[in-house]
């Protein structure tokens, strides 16, 4: 049996929504040994979304961790992190979730993202509103080095350090800064875009540095470029999709050696045409985003491509002639890993080829309790 094959499938209802736990232990087993120290790692959540996952994390050494909203925060400080940053600037609805999470989980030390003067100005009289007892909302100055979604650019952004020294509440702890664009194949390539694009946020940090002031931590990178950012001085690195990684980083980063560590098991459930099969992997099941080639693998048949998609079902078309049957299970690997778990209410866990546990993957809902 081939690893990814479960001996009790028939008793999963599907599409379902498959971990492969020894695989996500080797993952993180991978990734300590990626940096020089464990320190250096704060891998963001936003892929996994499971407690479970993130204590096994925790476990091993890690720390830090990086979220993209209060339900993955909150599920961090459920499993006990010491050190969250919620990788968003918050309005004034999330910023209060975010204050009223803080005094649920003391023992967890949060912080959030700004990138202007106004937004700084908010956090500082919510805080004075809150009364005297509160302590000082930690901040990373969000920093846009060509991503062009959010934060300010490195040149505009010693002004905004300044200001927020002088605000009531506010505690500045570093430069935060995602490179999502940064894919280039070749690591050499991607290396050099990586170096041109921070060279302003260095300059930035350097110029803090000059002015009196330690030189600030910085956070950046994802998996394409976090090993690049682990050779900075007092940077910390940001992975994600290494923790189950996935069809698209697998073919795009192929220096990397992480270990496919979650699947969607998927049954033919009509068979419409001579040849044509229907599965039930629809739109709520796999991440859809790019075209329709490029959504999903099938590892125990390499050849099937999709010929058309909805909610609940996939078409793939192949010769006359197939064997396919009603019932036939696939084990469909994502091209993105990240936005499919999010699909699912609980992960099957695999543990020598069989169905031992399941975990429900909390931080799908927008709410938990905070």
């Amino acid at each position: 049996m081939e690893w990814y094959g479960v001996k009790n499938a028939d008793t999963i209802d599907s599409p379902a929504l498959l971990v492969y736990k020894d695989r996500v232990q080797d993952n993180i087993n991978l990734v300590l040994t990626m940096v020089q120290d464990p320190g250096q790692l704060r891998p963001h959540v936003k892929t996994n979304k499971l407690v479970e996952i993130c204590r096994m994390m925790l476990d091993s050494g890690i720390r830090k961790f990086k979220a993209a909203t209060i339900s993955e925060a909150e599920m961090l400080g459920m499993a006990g992190a010491g050190d969250v940053l919620l990788a968003y600037q918050p309005v004034k609805p999330k910023l209060l979730r975010l204050l009223k999470l803080i005094d649920k989980y003391p023992g967890t030390k949060y912080s959030c993202l700004v990138d202007n003067i106004s937004s700084a100005r908010l956090f500082s009289e919510s805080l004075s509103n809150q009364g005297t007892e509160r302590r000082n909302l930690q901040v990373y100055i969000d920093l846009n080095v060509g991503m062009n979604r959010t934060g300010i650019k490195p040149a505009d952004a010693f002004e905004l350090f300044n200001e927020l020294q002088r605000l009531s509440g506010i505690e500045f702890k570093g430069f935060h800064a995602y490179d999502g664009h940064i894919r280039d194949s070749d690591l050499e390539e991607r290396t050099a875009h990586c170096h041109r694009d921070f060279n302003e946020t260095e300059e930035l940090r350097k110029k803090i540095e000059q002015a009196g002031h330690q030189l600030p931590l910085l956070v950046a990178g994802g998996s394409p470029t976090f090993v690049i950012h682990s050779t900075k001085q007092n940077t910390e690195c940001c992975p994600g999709t290494f923790i189950f990684w996935d069809k698209g980083y697998s073919d795009t980063l192929p220096e990397q050696d992480f270990q496919y560590a979650a699947l969607v098991l998927t049954r033919v459930v009509s068979l419409p045409d001579k040849n044509k099969i229907c599965i039930d992997l629809g739109y709520k099941s796999v991440a859809s985003e790019n075209d329709l080639q490029n959504r999903v693998y099938f590892l125990n048949h390499t050849c099937l491509k999709p010929f058309s998609h909805s909610e609940e079902h996939m078409v793939i078309e192949l010769e006359e002639g197939h064997n396919f049957k009603i019932g036939d299970v696939l084990y469909a690997l994502p091209i993105h890993i990240c936005p499919t778990v999010s699909f699912f209410d609980r992960a099957l866990i695999v543990e020598d080829a069989e169905i031992v546990d399941e975990w429900r993957v909390v931080a799908r809902n927008r709410v938990i309790t905070c």
